[in-house]
Protein backbone atom coordinates (compact mmCIF):
# COMPACT_ATOMS: atom_id res chain seq x y z
CA UNK A 1 0.00 0.00 0.00
CA UNK A 2 2.87 2.35 0.75
CA UNK A 3 4.35 1.78 -2.70
CA UNK A 4 1.13 2.91 -4.36
CA UNK A 5 1.09 6.04 -2.19
CA UNK A 6 4.66 6.84 -3.23
CA UNK A 7 3.72 6.51 -6.89
CA UNK A 8 0.62 8.69 -6.58
CA UNK A 9 2.37 11.43 -4.55
CA UNK A 10 5.32 11.30 -6.96
CA UNK A 11 2.97 11.83 -9.90
CA UNK A 12 1.21 14.72 -8.14
CA UNK A 13 4.45 16.50 -7.30
CA UNK A 14 5.86 15.75 -10.75
CA UNK A 15 2.82 17.35 -12.37
CA UNK A 16 3.13 20.44 -10.20
CA UNK A 17 6.84 20.48 -11.02
CA UNK A 18 6.05 20.45 -14.74
CA UNK A 19 3.86 23.51 -14.28
CA UNK A 20 6.57 25.32 -12.30
CA UNK A 21 9.19 24.34 -14.87
CA UNK A 22 7.16 25.65 -17.82
CA UNK A 23 6.28 28.86 -15.94
CA UNK A 24 9.89 29.43 -14.90
CA UNK A 25 11.18 28.82 -18.40
CA UNK A 26 8.69 31.18 -20.08
CA UNK A 27 9.03 33.94 -17.48
CA UNK A 28 12.80 33.44 -17.09
CA UNK A 29 12.30 33.04 -13.34
CA UNK A 30 15.04 31.04 -11.63
CA UNK A 31 13.27 29.93 -8.44
CA UNK A 32 10.18 28.34 -10.10
CA UNK A 33 12.43 26.74 -12.74
CA UNK A 34 14.69 25.03 -10.21
CA UNK A 35 11.80 24.22 -7.92
CA UNK A 36 10.09 22.48 -10.84
CA UNK A 37 13.22 20.48 -11.63
CA UNK A 38 13.54 19.51 -7.97
CA UNK A 39 9.89 18.41 -7.91
CA UNK A 40 10.62 16.17 -10.91
CA UNK A 41 13.64 14.52 -9.37
CA UNK A 42 13.18 14.21 -5.61
CA UNK A 43 10.49 11.45 -5.58
CA UNK A 44 13.07 9.03 -7.03
CA UNK A 45 15.28 9.38 -3.95
CA UNK A 46 12.78 9.36 -1.07
CA UNK A 47 11.16 6.10 0.00
CA UNK A 48 9.11 7.32 2.98
CA UNK A 49 5.63 8.70 2.24
CA UNK A 50 5.62 11.28 5.03
CA UNK A 51 9.04 12.62 4.07
CA UNK A 52 7.99 12.74 0.42
CA UNK A 53 4.90 14.80 1.24
CA UNK A 54 6.75 17.20 3.57
CA UNK A 55 9.61 17.84 1.12
CA UNK A 56 7.12 18.18 -1.74
CA UNK A 57 5.05 20.77 0.10
CA UNK A 58 8.19 22.73 0.97
CA UNK A 59 9.29 22.73 -2.68
CA UNK A 60 5.81 23.76 -3.85
CA UNK A 61 5.67 26.67 -1.38
CA UNK A 62 9.25 27.80 -2.01
CA UNK A 63 8.53 30.01 -5.08
CA UNK A 64 5.79 31.84 -3.20
CA UNK A 65 8.05 32.85 -0.33
CA UNK A 66 11.39 33.33 -2.11
CA UNK A 67 11.34 36.17 -4.62
CA UNK A 68 14.47 37.13 -6.57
Amino acid sequence: MEDMSLIIWGMIFGSIGLGFFIYGKKQKAIIPLFSGIALFVFPYFISNVYTLVIVGIILVLLPYFVRI
